[in-house]
């Protein structure tokens, strides 16, 4: 493993305080590898045989059930993912595929567990994480129940042209069909929704979204911190 990669995953709040010689002994165990596009890491219902840790390209997370699926998360980096699985030695709750050509730093369960239960730092570190986390599930949730679809993708638009250097353009990094599963609507309800906003001065060209009309498009959203801001 090269040591910018290092660096990278030892930048991650979740290690970057955690005792030196567990960290190496975290580092020894994992390997480091690179996966074309497409290919599935993790199944749900499988157990937590490793931590992930995203060093580049993205992943999407997914779930099934009923002969149906739907995009959960798209992770990018540098990031973990599904840590409550490993912490409890439990079955992923949901699978994970590529969606580009990626490379992942791959941890044994055994190994995070086995460190959590000797160093306080990274134990209250796994603590904080899973906090985050628990946080976002719970945005998450509120942004599906209290608004429509229309109000959803607004905001997803909104954070996404903030995200991207607030130039009034968005660019898609994922295709439509997993963008609708993520807002939890399909794939005719986010070309209705896109129909929508025109007024609002969203203009769509395949992957390319501009947002012409920035005042108008966030008085229709009304972006709320309390579900869409990432730092509370």
């Amino acid at each position: 493993m090269r040591a910018n990669d290092v660096g990278l995953v030892r930048g991650l709040d979740l290690f970057s305080e955690m005792d030196e010689a567990n960290f190496d002994a975290l580092i020894q165990a994992a390997f480091l590898q690179r996966f074309p596009p497409q290919v599935q890491l993790i199944t749900e219902g499988d157990p937590a045989d490793f931590l992930h840790v995203m060093v580049d390209g993205s992943v999407e997370l997914f779930a099934t059930g009923s002969g149906r699926e739907t995009a959960i998360e798209i992770v990018q980096p540098v990031a973990t993912f599904i840590l409550a699985a490993v912490v409890l030695d439990a079955p992923y709750l949901m699978s994970a595929r590529t969606v580009e050509e990626s490379q992942v730093l791959m941890i044994p369960a055994e190994s995070v567990r086995s460190i959590f239960a000797r160093d306080q730092i990274f134990a209250r570190a796994v603590v904080r994480e899973l906090g985050w986390r628990y946080r976002g599930v719970v945005k998450s949730l509120k942004n599906h129940k209290l608004r429509n679809a229309v109000e959803r993708l607004a905001n997803c638009l909104l954070r996404l042209e903030r995200e991207q250097g607030r130039t009034g353009v968005v660019e898609l990094q994922i295709d439509k069909r997993t963008l609708a599963a993520l807002l939890g609507m399909t794939p005719e309800n986010l070309s209705r929704a896109f129909a929508t906003l025109k007024p609002y001065g969203v203009d769509v060209n395949g992957r390319e979204i501009r947002l012409a009309d920035l005042e108008s498009l966030d008085r229709l959203a009304k972006p709320n911190p309390l579900i869409d801001d990432p730092a509370i």
